[in-house]
């Protein structure tokens, strides 16, 4: 009775600080959006940016993530210890997670050129597209990285689950870091003279190669991490790109009514961090042994999911309704709280469905055929949100409105 009761009272706890974590990361989250917001015209006046938002941020929120569920994971099983030399869980993590970041803002940008061009869109040279990527990347990979070590390190102290707060907290880290640093650096780059931005891509290619050297040159663990994200990262920035080229052939629409792009990055990284929640539970439950990889998800997975269309059902309403006042605050224009409220949530329930399943989809494959869970599950449901967020949003924008 006693070990029932303290069960329910861990659940319960662990609910609220997922909650907790969810309600304040909405907050932060809705600040990226009213950055968004008041940028419109940048993202005009610079052909192409638009495009990079949704995978420069959601690259950054997933490298962020898989180091916190592994962290997290190696907590639970007793293998997580405060060392950062070479050859230690925390070292080797940070070591792969910086080499990720330079690796993918590369091919985010070199993605977002080509698409952009093959989807017919003006766009700016495809060495400034590179520029652009790398350094806002590096930069705000490097705080967000940093951001996600003080919550490890903290939740480590203090017996908190890390997979209940870990997810919110470094992809909206991601969103409130990453936006104004890629903005302010597209700015900056189109701003210099040729000279300087060939010096730039000069010190980029530099970075590149010691990334790769410092893979071939790593340990196991190191070599692992990058050889199992970076063949699923780099195909996943396709989808984000693609989203950006959705958002971006609405963009004028968009901007007309800019409460909608204020929703953008709150709504895209509370449906990624809610799939970060579940994802993180999964992989974690996989590996301790309490949750079984089947064709029918057991009765743990299930009250997951419920856990999640509750997170949904309270933090999306609050999402349109932060949307719309900010947007009356600084000017912009409304459809009106209640046509807001509506699209968040519906627009909310349906993606948080989807990925639901595949989340469990993801974790099940890659911990059957013998991969880390914590390497694919954040990346693939994150990465999915992007497309089939900005799908689903604008398709409810035009149903609604």
């Amino acid at each position: 009775m006693n070990q029932m009761i303290a069960g329910l009272l861990r659940r319960h706890q662990n609910f609220l600080a997922g909650l907790v974590a969810l309600l304040l990361t909405t907050v932060f989250a809705s600040i990226a959006g009213i950055y968004l917001g008041s940028v419109n015209e940048i993202l005009i006046l610079i052909p192409g940016l638009m495009i990079l938002v949704p995978s420069s941020i959601n690259m950054r929120g997933a490298i962020a993530g898989i180091l916190a569920s592994r962290l997290a994971s190696a907590m639970h099983i007793g293998a997580f210890d405060i060392d950062y030399k070479e050859g230690s869980v925390l070292g080797d993590n940070l070591r792969a997670t910086f080499i990720l970041t330079v690796l993918i803002a590369a091919i985010v940008g070199l993605l977002g050129y080509i698409i952009g061009i093959a989807a017919g869109l003006d766009i700016i040279p495809v060495m400034d597209m590179i520029l652009i990527s790398v350094i806002s990347g590096c930069l705000a990979g490097v705080i967000v990285t940093l951001i996600t070590l003080i919550v490890s390190l903290a939740t480590y102290r203090y017996s908190v689950d890390l997979d209940m707060i870990g997810a919110p907290t470094v992809t909206t880290a991601g969103d409130v870091i990453t936006l104004p640093l890629l903005v302010i650096t597209a700015v900056l780059v189109v701003g210099l003279p040729p000279s300087v931005r060939y010096l730039l891509l000069g010190v980029v290619v530099l970075l590149l190669i010691l990334s790769i050297i410092g893979t071939l040159k790593g340990t196991d663990t190191v070599q692992s991490i990058i050889r199992e994200g970076l063949p699923l990262l780099a195909p996943l920035c396709i989808l984000g790109t693609i989203a950006g080229v959705v958002y971006t052939e609405g963009l004028e629409d968009l901007v007309a009514t800019a409460a909608l792009l204020i929703l953008i990055p709150p709504f895209m990284n509370g449906c990624g961090a809610i799939g970060g929640i579940i994802c993180s539970r999964l992989a974690t439950g996989m590996h301790m042994g309490s949750i079984e990889p089947k064709l029918i998800p057991g009765r743990e997975v299930f009250s997951g999911f419920g856990t999640n269309y509750i997170y949904t059902l309270t933090i999306l309403p609050l999402m349109g309704s932060i949307a719309h006042y900010s947007a009356l605050l600084i000017g912009l224009d409304s459809p009106g709280l209640l046509l807001m409220v509506a699209i968040a949530t519906g627009s909310g329930l349906i993606v948080v469905t989807g990925m639901n399943l595949l989340a469990y989809m993801t974790a099940s494959i890659s911990f059957t055929l013998g991969y880390d869970p914590d390497n694919f599950g954040i990346p693939v449901v994150t990465s999915s949100i992007d497309l089939i967020g900005a799908t689903v949003l604008i398709m409810m924008i035009h149903l609604v409105l």
